[in-house]
């Protein structure tokens, strides 16, 4: 299931065995890999690199409650969707409040789920940008044509 083209994934996990292991699947699949060990790294990252398209988030970072991280991530970085890869159960009471992109439960094999989802997402992504090109190539060309009609 890799990718064609080269997509930026920003991996967030206080372990840094998880971070490594999840880098060295995903970039098995293609794709390009930042990490972060906690939401500091995590936003200094993303302001600092315009070119994450996916961040792979699991709450239990050190530095910051896991609602504060997702509020602060998409009132700052709207457009970079957030798939959360936690053990799910430690947080049943907040999860309907989690506005993430997708949720994958942290266990022994959620690797193939994970890919999927980051596949999945990534796939939408590139849809939506390929349509914004379309349509600003469609702007650009019936521009052009009404200065050329207009010129004759």
């Amino acid at each position: 299931m890799k990718m064609k083209e080269k997509f930026t994934i920003l991996i967030a996990d206080r372990n840094r065995h998880v971070r490594d292991f999840l880098a060295r699947e995903m970039m098995k699949e293609g794709y390009g890999i930042q990490s972060a060990k906690n939401n500091r790294e995590v936003l200094e990252c993303i302001s600092r690199h315009d070119f994450v398209d996916l961040l792979i988030l699991d709450l239990d970072l050190s530095d910051a409650d896991e609602i504060e991280i997702l509020e602060s991530l998409k009132a700052q970085f709207p457009s970079v969707p957030v798939v959360v890869h936690s053990f799910l159960s430690d947080y049943n009471n907040c999860l309907d409040s989690l506005n993430a992109a997708a949720l994958v439960e942290k266990e022994g094999n959620s690797i193939d789920r994970l890919k999927e989802v980051v596949s999945e997402l990534l796939g939408k992504v590139k849809q939506s940008t390929d349509n914004e090109s379309k349509k600003a190539a469609h702007t650009k060309l019936n521009d052009l044509f009404h200065r050329e009609s207009e010129r004759l």
